[in-house]
């Protein structure tokens, strides 16, 4: 019974080992927040925009109340399935680093742009 009792709390402390470590692993730092950030940005950057093909939106970021941060603008000649799960990558990161800091915010949400157009072969916000 006792090596039963030794064999249970054995356990018990190395899964609590195990979980702390995970904790620790999953915090989300600002740098890689930027470093992802960077990234999706030097992909759209890759693609152009013409009159005849357009551009779209999406949103990014997660604000600590809910809602995107902002909105990127791309050329729709982007591949559109990579840029989404870049995207949604990026949105976790920056949800659990709201949670892991308690981060707090304004709760104002943004408003998609009304008008994007291809000016000089990249995509902008026109209003």
């Amino acid at each position: 019974m006792k090596a039963l009792i030794k064999i249970a709390l054995f356990s018990f402390i190395l899964i609590s080992i195990n979980c702390t470590s995970k904790q620790d692993d999953s915090n989300i730092t600002p740098e890689q927040l930027v470093a992802k950030k960077t990234a999706i940005q030097n992909y759209i950057n890759t693609f152009s925009c013409s009159e005849s093909l357009g551009c779209n939106f999406i949103a990014f970021g997660s604000k600590p109340c809910g809602g995107p941060r902002i909105y990127l603008v791309f050329p729709n000649t982007i591949n559109l399935p990579q840029l989404q799960t870049m995207v949604t990558e990026y949105n976790e990161m920056d949800y659990l680093r709201n949670i892991q800091t308690n981060a707090i915010s304004d709760c104002s949400v943004p408003l998609p742009p009304n008008e994007i157009g291809c000016v000089n072969g990249v995509c902008t916000i026109i209003n």
